[in-house]
This record gives C-alpha cells, structure tokens and sequence, in this order.
C-alpha cells in the first residue's frame, strides 16, 4: 500500500467513523493532506469545539491532546501517537509551580500553553507564542514569574517593559539547537534571504532576525511577504510546508538540525491505526485536572480574544 492508497482510507475511515483529525503545524505533509484543520495547539483545540464529529483524532503531542480534553470535556479526543510527548512539558510539574508562587509572594503565574494539565491547575493564567504579548499587557498585575520556556519568557519581557518578570530556566531543546553561528552561516550561503524564527529560539538568534513570532506568524509572514527567499528558524517540516505553499519562493532551514522527535513520532500509519482501533490512546484526565486546568485558559481567552 502507498501513500496515496493510505491516504484514501484514512479519508473514507473518518468518515465513517465520525472523526475529526486535528495536525499541528509540525506534522509531516503526508498528515497534513488527510486532516480537517492544521494549526497550533491552541487554535486546534478551539476548531475541536467547532468540529461537529464528536471524536477527535489529535496528531501532535500530548499536551496538545490534554488542552483539546479540558476545552472539549464531552468529545472523545485521542493521541494518534501515545509515545509523542513534549520534553518542554514535563520540565515542571504542579509541585514546583506551587513551591515558586510560595517564594515568590506577589508574582502572577504565566504559563506557556506548552505544559501539562496538571501544571495548568497552578498556574493564574496560559498563553501561546502568539497571544502572550497582548495577555501580559491585558494583565494588571506587574509582577510575572514566567514558565517554563525563559526564551519565550525574555522576547516577551521586551515587548513588555512596564512589568517585573521573574523566570525559571526551561525551554525548548529544538529551538535550542539553533544558534548565532548557524546565522552567520546560513546568511552566508543565503545572504538575500529574510531570517524568520520562533521566539522559543535564543536570545542572541532571536535579536538576529528580521521577524520573530509565532510558527502561524512565520507562516504568513512568508506568504504575504513580497520577498522570494526565507531562513526559517523552527521545526524544520515547515520549510516542506511553505514550499509546497508558496512554489515561487525559496525557504531554506536555519539549521538541519532543528527537528522534534516527538513531533515526528507520529506517522500516517499511525493515523491509520488510531482510526481503526489498534492504536492511538483515548485522553481521560481527572475531574479535578480538568476543572482546575481550564481556568487559567479561559483567562487566556478572556485576555487575549
């Protein structure tokens, strides 16, 4: 069987089987053919609500399926790859987060919505790459302990320069990866090309860049852009996506090596599998998770529209 042949049962399964499949922006190409949405985690999880199959398949990882749970406590929302976790996740728990509000008395906690369900519960409010400038200046508090990425925390913080911040040291080991010489480098071999990247990259990466957002902020930079050539500074699947997008311009990766694992763990047979039964994980959080783990996005929602 061949791609095209997978491709065609997984469409007809869905259907039958009223399913509603959700890919993340870093899904391979092959998934992103057979899904109904594509997005960033937050936006997924809202389309979830919007979907009218009362199952939804989750190609991403399993954060992503726990928020799309507690926005959607009555669909039946499952993880096509149970082994696809984000290591940025589990960098805290809820136990940490409690013991840092007590030594830091005053401080509101801000979340990246890249954090587990349990986490969620401690925190006052989540927020995306995309949303978290507008939340913070919605926010009346001044003092923020942002967690868990001080990457994202510290782009923020600059566009925030009325409030205190406070950080704790995680981050993404992928965008991790990318640093100044990789610029330096890949400026060379592209000099007339823009340099796009995620604010989960390096500060010293970050300030090199001639936009800096989110990976559907980058995504549309690119396509509305007049320029031809881009340096893509995130997961490397969305230089396949934007050129299949955009076949008259050229994208170029910053660095080979800026792929996830976890987000490569999940594969069309995969979907496959999960659509047929023999495979995929079906999300069950506890009513106390889900209870406490929505508030702090709904005051995402609230704050930042």
């Amino acid at each position: 069987m061949d791609t095209k042949e997978l491709q065609e049962k997984i469409i007809k399964l869905k259907k039958e089987k009223d399913i509603c499949i959700l890919a993340h922006a870093y899904q391979s190409q092959d998934i992103w053919e057979v899904a109904d949405y594509i997005g960033d985690s937050y936006g997924l999880s809202i389309q979830a609500g919007k979907a009218p199959q009362n199952n939804v398949l989750m190609c991403g990882v399993r954060f992503m399926a726990e928020t799309m749970k507690t926005l959607n406590p009555e669909k039946h929302v499952f993880l096509a790859n149970p082994l696809a976790s984000c290591p940025m996740a589990l960098q805290m728990t809820r136990n940490m987060v409690e013991k840092l509000r007590e030594e830091n008395p005053g401080y509101a906690v801000v979340a990246y919505i890249n954090t587990t369900a349990d986490l969620k519960c401690a925190v006052d409010v989540v927020v995306t790459s995309s949303s978290a400038v507008k939340i913070l200046k919605n926010m009346p508090q001044k003092k923020i302990l942002f967690i868990p990425d001080c990457n994202l925390g510290r782009w923020v913080q600059k566009q925030c320069p009325d409030k205190e911040f406070k950080f704790f040291k995680g981050g993404c080991p992928t965008h991790l990866r990318n640093t100044a010489e990789d610029v330096a480098y890949a400026r060379s071999l592209h000099p007339g090309a823009l340099l796009l990247v995620h604010p989960e990259c390096r500060p010293e990466v970050t300030e090199l860049a001639d936009y800096a957002g989110s990976t559907t902020g980058i995504m549309n930079y690119a396509k509305n852009s007049p320029e031809k050539e881009f340096i893509i500074g995130t997961e490397n699947s969305i230089v396949q996506h934007l050129q299949f997008e955009c076949p008259d311009k050229k994208f170029y990766p910053l660095s080979v090596e800026t792929v996830c694992p976890n987000m490569r763990a999940t594969t069309l047979p995969d979907v496959y599998a999960a659509l047929t039964g023999e495979g995929g994980e079906e999300i069950h959080l506890p009513e106390e998770v889900m209870e406490g783990s929505v508030k702090p996005i709904q005051k995402m929602i609230e704050l930042g529209g």
